[in-house]
């Protein structure tokens, strides 16, 4: 028995193998499945092509064994063989596909896909492995041929015996170290759960010995084990059925065998695409906030599978941002891998599904909002803020995709609307969006800025969230209505007679004067135009609101020195006014009392802390005296 060699790049290959192309050992026995599933294909496509062979669908399966005493595990397909020359061609020279030299010599067209077409997914078993033997018998050949390798140093072919076409890889494992226990590989549970992740969809069955448990014949109570042979793979894929032979229960028991939440989604979107490229997916929208969403610890990504196998638990390219709490699956024929089935080409097939399953998942929820309004709300109230996210990324680029998926509070309807409502609801003379930010509803209805806007009968949507006034920001405007706080700029709202009354040379002297006592704690002290029964009222000027300030201050030490550009505006028609005019004329100790005490109230109406709560409590015990 003559001991070849490996060609010197096959050796380097086979080393990068084993050590650095497969990030987790457990891939081996997806691979070999994979290899043994080619196998059956190739005999199914000649039986297609060849009237005279008997294809039995059922005498087609793989089987994994394993023996624990021997340390070995074995597994075996009924599929096509190889003669002595393709176990040479194939297993002598890493990255020799038989696959694909098999759909290249037949010119077999798409439809007919196979799993390896790379050549070096069986030689994965050498991470796990310290010998590899493969006895194997080709479809038409009466003999069979053992080839029998451990490792870079070579491999040998020689006759054998077998009686039936197929093959058997059988692993002879690595002894257990301090890093590694392989005999976890001789699981029956292990086993099982590979199988389960990564090959669950292979078209064959995958059978094994399984332990079951029974009651005792003999006994009510007493149970025994005993091994029988089972199907653990579950052959055809949820996705690949017809919609219409597929209930609401099929899905969410698909959903819940996945694992892709605790909760029950809201709706699911089932894909079929035959096209450019071709592609099944289904995807959830879930129901409930994960809780580790906005965490680095969470995830985004789909499943992504070529041809019912998986190659990767999480792929991020998949899905935007923006929708990343959306679960699911891809199975794919056409994606370009790597030769480990690891990593994805970044090719225009994936960026293809990619965009395509963007526009469905925006689809399914417009939906949602259009004829499941109560659905979509218990949705929002999860997955809004990341919608807004979306809209303030990339520049507010997202806009024209999810404006009009966004809710907010109305101060008139007492619930959430979108936009387009909204903008349906504004009279004739109404020239823009109003807007109030605050903690909660509840504190926003009682801010003096929104009185007067309430009073001239305008809604007002409510901003809660630290997100919302960033996302307004960067879109601007809606169906070219602009956004207006209610805090900000001149609203130009006051009744006409209000607008007649110019401010008296007094009066900004006076206003001038409280200016001089802030300092740089404002910008300016001015007579309101906005305030009807209210004293005083911070606004800003600028692209800096308040409770934009409040979010920025928040984070890390670089954004502390970004702040609002505030205005103390006073309301001339309120009896606090008098008492300033009084206190300008003859105590300015006290209007600088009166000033100060004003100002920290005017922060405490916005939610901000105030600057030195000593001062203020000694100012409050000034105006006991």
């Amino acid at each position: 028995m003559e001991k070849k060699e490996f060609k010197a790049e096959s050796k380097r290959l086979l080393e990068m193998m084993v050590h650095s192309i497969y990030s987790q050992k457990e891939i081996f026995l997806r691979e070999l499945i994979s290899n043994a599933s080619d196998a059956m294909d190739k005999m199914y496509y000649k039986a297609l092509t060849d009237d005279t062979i008997d294809f039995d669908q059922e005498r087609f399966y793989i089987k994994i064994s394993a023996d624990k005493d021997k340390r070995t595990l074995t597994i075996t397909d009924t599929g096509i063989g190889m003669t002595k020359d393709e176990l040479e061609k194939n297993l002598g020279t890493i990255a020799e596909s038989g696959s694909l030299a098999f759909k290249r010599e037949h010119e077999i067209q798409d439809g007919h896909d196979m799993i390896g077409q790379f050549g070096v997914g069986f030689y994965s078993a050498f991470m796990v492995a310290q010998k590899v033997t493969v006895l194997s018998k080709a479809f038409g050949s009466d003999e069979a041929y053992q080839w029998q390798s451990d490792g870079v140093d070579g491999y040998t072919i020689q006759p054998a015996e077998k009686t039936e076409t197929g093959t058997m890889v059988t692993i002879q494992l690595k002894e257990n170290n301090d890093d590694e226990n392989y005999d976890a590989f001789l699981e029956e549970h292990r086993l099982k759960s590979i199988i389960k992740k990564y090959s669950d969809f292979i078209r064959y069955p995958i059978k094994m010995d399984v332990t079951v448990w029974k009651k005792k014949e003999d006994s009510s109570e007493d149970m025994e084990s005993h091994v029988e042979e089972q199907t653990v793979n579950s052959m055809v894929p949820i996705w690949r059925k017809n919609k219409n032979e597929l209930t609401d229960e099929d899905y969410l028991n698909f959903y819940s065998e996945k694992r892709y939440g605790f909760d029950k989604p809201l709706t699911h979107v089932h894909i079929k695409v035959d096209g450019t490229i071709r592609y099944h997916a289904i995807l959830f929208i879930p129901e409930t906030l994960p809780f580790n969403y906005y965490t680095k610890e969470f995830e985004k990504g789909l499943e992504l599978y070529s041809n019912g196998v998986l190659i990767m638990d999480k792929c991020p390219d998949l899905l935007p941002d923006t929708f990343s709490f959306v679960k699911g699956m891809v199975d794919s024929e056409d994606l370009s891998l790597n030769i480990s089935r690891e990593i994805l080409q970044q090719d225009r097939q994936l960026k293809m599904i990619a965009k395509n399953i963007k526009s469905k998942i925006k689809s399914e929820l417009k939906s949602l909002l259009k004829n499941e309004r109560e659905k979509y709300e218990t949705f929002y109230q999860s997955f809004g803020r990341q919608l807004k996210y979306g809209v303030y990324s990339n520049f507010g680029s997202n806009k024209e995709d999810l404006q009009d998926l966004l809710l907010f509070y109305s101060s008139k309807e007492k619930k959430l609307v979108t936009l387009e409502e909204y903008v349906s609801r504004m009279p004739e003379d109404q020239k823009v969006i109003y807007y109030a930010t605050g903690d909660s509803y509840a504190r926003i209805e009682k801010l003096p800025q929104t009185e007067l806007v309430a009073d001239q009968g305008y809604e007002i949507l409510y901003f809660t969230e630290d997100i919302d006034e960033f996302a307004i920001k960067m879109m601007r405007s809606y169906n070219d209505k602009a956004f207006q706080s209610v805090s900000s700029g001149d609203l130009d709202l006051n009744p006409e007679d209000e607008k007649k009354e110019e401010v008296t040379e007094d009066h900004q002297a006076l206003v001038t004067e409280m200016k001089t006592i802030l300092g740089d704690k404002v910008k300016d002290v001015r007579i309101s135009k906005r305030l009807k029964s209210h004293p005083i009222c911070l606004t800003t000027e600028g692209e800096v609101s308040i409770e934009m300030e409040k979010v920025l201050q928040s984070m890390p030490d670089q954004n502390q020195h970004i702040q609002a550009d505030k205005v103390l505006e006073i309301n001339r028609n309120h009896d606090v006014f008098q008492s300033l005019k009084q206190a300008h004329e003859s105590d300015k100790d006290r209007l600088a009392l009166y000033t100060n005490l004003l100002y920290n109230q005017a922060r405490l109406i916005e939610g901000l802390p105030l600057e030195d709560p000593v001062a203020f409590t000694n100012d409050m015990c000034k105006i006991m005296d």
